[in-house]
């Protein structure tokens, strides 16, 4: 992707957050009917390989498993916060006019080549790792061995697993840092005015990301 110096994130430990905060990814395959865009959450396993592993599970039903070249690399992308940002939110709007809109947002780009797991145990090891990560959430924290395990059983039988060690992972968070300091202020102001969850974490990345 387009990704100019002072948007670049390489902090491994800082996209790893971000893909553990938003595990729903766009997983993007090439097969023999062209490229194939899959969502699915991936779960992050930082202490495999250099950038980490992704594993997830998929339908047994979804040819991605089977129709995908796995002898090229595949692309995972994990969406962050992002946020319009109108120009009448820029102090040097009253100043001289020379502004536009734009879009903040918070990217991860990963890849490496797919393996598959079509093996039961593995894909409820890796559903079980999933489900009690989402679940720690909550102050009743559901598991996968609350459900009868006959049923869970066939349930994962129609389940395969996916494994993605990491050869790359690339970061981009564009968060008005080419924006002169009164702008960034003003930005932070006006996205914590709109009051929504997503305005909320774009504000906070624009002034942890203020330049030095």
């Amino acid at each position: 992707m387009y990704n100019p110096k002072h948007f670049e994130e390489t902090r491994v430990e800082i996209m790893h957050a971000l893909m553990r905060a938003h595990p729903l990814c766009t997983l993007v395959t090439l097969g023999a009917e062209g490229l194939v865009a899959n969502h699915i959450p991936m779960l992050m396993r930082p202490g495999q390989g250099g950038f980490g592993t992704l594993v997830a599970h998929v339908a047994r039903a979804n040819p991605v498993w089977k129709e995908t070249d796995f002898s090229m690399p595949v692309l995972v992308i994990f969406q962050g916060p992002q946020a319009y940002i109108s120009p009448s939110w820029y102090a040097t709007k009253q100043e001289h006019g020379k502004v536009v809109p734009t879009w903040n947002y918070a990217v991860v780009q990963a890849s490496g080549l797919m393996q598959v797991h079509d093996d039961a145990q593995w894909v409820r090891a890796q559903a079980t790792q999933l489900t009690a990560e989402r679940e720690s959430e909550f102050d009743k924290p559901w598991a996968v061995d609350d459900a009868p395990r006959d049923y869970t059983d066939t349930m994962i039988n129609a389940l395969v697993g996916i494994e993605i060690p990491l050869a790359k992972l690339t970061g981009k968070w564009k968060v008005s840092q080419n924006q002169p300091v009164a702008n960034r202020q003003t930005v932070v102001q006006a996205l914590q005015v709109d009051g929504g969850a997503q305005a909320a974490a774009m504000a906070r990345l624009v002034e942890e990301r203020a330049p030095r």
